[in-house]
């Protein structure tokens, strides 16, 4: 087995990889606001990012055969993502996107317990208590007394909103587990272009049996296909990169560095849309940052 990248290294790769991944919702943002549907956008990234991926197999003369007993866990991983990807968007669908994101994001506790819970070591005190931290900066920074407040009166929505995101927070925690445990022996290329043509082809089938009516459409305009272009390349980067350096980055002690992802949003969106920040969010983010430094600097966790 590749042995790990030292822990820096593998935290800056994460943070470089979040901040990828929360440009990536900027871009769906606009495509989303130009016209562009929910399962286009979905179709698209994966299957334009399998076909890359597909051209790296070839060119690397990585044989599709995957290793013995990991065929069986391609399609898992494959089923995982697809569903982490359509839990979110009915969460987000539901309540406000920074209630969803906070939900979202205790994956990376929730990967920590369940790589506990399945024969690896436990998480520290210190490291807990940096995950902590991390968690209270997110709840502040992305706003969530006010999004509770906006909702308090929805009851049901509310409770179902908050559900689907925890639930796309176990999932991913999951395909991360199965990524790191089960699929280690696959080359990383093959790995990510299975898992995105399984997403792909999950993605358009909803579309067409109308499991999400009125998500499958193209974007209206230069600017909604410019987002569509966008959101393809950096989400096919972070998630291709991010699924074949998984194993090398131990992620069960440094995945709260992804953290970074909802941070980089709400500075991008106050760069690039306009949004406004509140004194409370930014010292929210800044606890954020804090924390993954914080994190960085433990020897063991």
């Amino acid at each position: 087995m590749t042995a790990p990248f030292p822990k820096r290294s593998a935290l800056l790769i994460l943070l470089l990889l979040g901040v990828c991944f929360g440009s990536n919702h900027i871009a769906a943002r606009i495509a989303f606001d130009h016209g562009t549907g929910l399962i286009t956008a979905v179709v698209v990234r994966s299957g334009l990012t399998a076909l890359a991926l597909l051209g790296v197999v070839m060119a690397q003369r990585t044989s599709l055969q995957p290793p013995p007993g990991t065929m069986r866990w391609l399609p898992v991983l494959g089923m995982l993502i697809a569903v982490q990807s359509l839990l979110l968007y009915s969460a987000v669908a539901r309540i406000p996107v920074a209630l969803a994101l906070l939900a979202f994001n205790t994956f990376p506790v929730l990967y920590a317990l369940l790589s506990w819970a399945l024969g690896g070591k436990a998480p520290g005190r210190r490291a807990a208590g940096v995950m902590a931290l991390i968690l209270f900066g997110l709840s502040l920074a992305l706003d969530a007394p006010a999004a509770l407040g906006a909702v308090a009166k929805t009851g049901p929505a509310l409770a179902g909103g908050v559900l689907f995101a925890v639930g796309a927070a176990i999932t991913f925690a999951l395909a991360l587990w199965v990524t790191e445990h089960r699929l280690q022996t696959v080359k990383g290329p093959l790995r990510s272009m299975t898992t995105m043509a399984f997403v792909s082809v999950a993605a358009l089938l909803g579309g067409l049996t109308g499991v999400m009516p009125g998500a499958l459409h193209w974007p209206a305009d230069a600017t909604g296909w410019a987002g569509l272009v966008m959101l393809t390349l950096l989400y096919g980067t972070a998630f291709s990169s991010l699924f074949v350096l998984m194993p090398r980055l131990d992620m069960a002690r440094n995945a709260s560095a992804l953290n970074i992802e909802p941070i980089s949003v709400l500075v991008m969106g106050w760069l690039i849309l306009g949004q406004s920040l509140t004194l409370i969010q930014l010292a929210g983010a800044l606890l954020v940052v804090t924390g993954i430094v914080l994190l960085a600097r433990l020897k063991s966790v």
